[in-house]
C-alpha cells in the first residue's frame, strides 16, 4: 500500500497529522500535508493511514493498494 497526497487539494486541516504523526506532518510555510512514510508497514500504521484518508476533509489523501 502507498499513501498518495495531493498538496493542491490540501486545505491544511491537519486531521492526518492528528491521526498519525509517524506518517504525516504539515509544511511549515503553508500547512499542507507532508507524507513522512508513503509505504507504511504493520497493521497499526496501515489502519491509521486508512483512517487519515477517511478523515481528510478535502480528500487530498488516497491509497494505492
Amino acid at each position: 500500500m502507498k499513501i498518495i497526497a495531493n498538496a493542491e487539494k490540501c486545505i491544511g486541516a491537519g486531521q492526518c497529522l492528528f491521526t498519525e504523526p509517524d506518517l504525516f506532518d504539515q509544511d511549515e510555510s503553508d500547512g499542507r500535508v507532508v507524507v513522512l512514510n508513503a509505504e507504511p508497514e504493520g497493521e497499526l500504521l496501515v489502519r491509521k493511514a486508512r483512517e487519515a484518508v477517511y478523515l481528510c476533509p478535502s480528500r487530498a489523501l488516497s491509497l494505492a493498494e
